[in-house]
C-alpha cells in the first residue's frame, strides 16, 4: 500500500489542473564534542518543534539518563509516520479512526564488529468504529509496508507490526 496524501495536501490548483508541489525537505542538526565514549552531543530540528536535546553513547547503549539516542528519534519518526499511514488507509476504507496509539521500538545491537539498528517493532491500538479485528489487522500490516519511514528501513531493518482494537 502506498500512502497518498489527500489531494489538498502537497498540491496546488493551477487553473483546471492539479500541480504537485516540490518535495518536502526537513532538516535536523547535530553537534558532537569529545570522544565517542566520554563525549556528548546535541541534536535539534530546525522547525522549532524538536527542541535541542542531549545525546551520548551511553544513552544509546546503556541507560538513557534523560538523554535521547538516534534510535529513539528514529522510533519517534516511525511511530508518527506509521500513525499517519494507517489513518490514511483506514480513511480510504471509509472507516476513519477516532484514535490510534502507536509505540515504535528500535533495537540497537552489536552485529559482528559494528553496531546496527536490527529491528523496529510497531504496536498500534486503535479505536475505529465499524471495523472488525481482521480488517484492522490487515490495514495495520498494509500501513507497515506503505509508510515512507518503513520504506526507508526496508531491506535493512526487520519491521514487525502488532495491532489491536480498543
Amino acid at each position: 500500500m502506498t500512502v497518498e496524501p489527500p489531494a489538498a495536501v502537497g498540491n496546488v490548483k493551477s487553473g483546471a489542473r492539479l500541480v504537485r508541489r516540490m518535495a518536502a525537505k526537513r532538516t535536523a542538526q547535530a553537534v558532537w564534542e569529545g570522544t565517542l565514549a566520554q563525549g556528548s552531543g546535541r541534536v535539534k530540528g530546525t522547525s522549532g518543534a524538536l527542541p535541542e536535546t542531549s545525546v551520548t553513547w551511553a544513552s544509546r547503549t546503556e541507560a538513557p539518563a534523560g538523554k535521547t539516542s538516534p534510535e529513539e528519534l528514529l522510533a519517534a519518526a516511525h511511530a508518527a509516520c506509521y500513525s499517519m499511514a494507517l489513518s490514511a488507509g483506514l480513511g480510504r476504507m471509509q472507516k476513519p479512526p477516532t484514535r490510534l496509539a502507536v509505540e515504535a521500538t528500535a533495537t540497537f545491537d552489536k552485529v559482528g564488529d559494528g553496531w546496527k539498528v536490527t529491528t523496529m517493532e510497531l504496536s498500534v491500538t486503535g479505536k475505529v468504529a465499524g471495523i472488525t479485528p481482521a480488517e484492522f489487522d490487515a490495514a495495520a500490516k498494509a500501513a507497515g509496508e506503505g509508510c515512507p519511514i518503513s520504506g526507508a528501513l526496508k531491506g535493512n531493518v526487520a519491521i514487525s507490526v502488532h495491532a489491536k482494537l480498543e
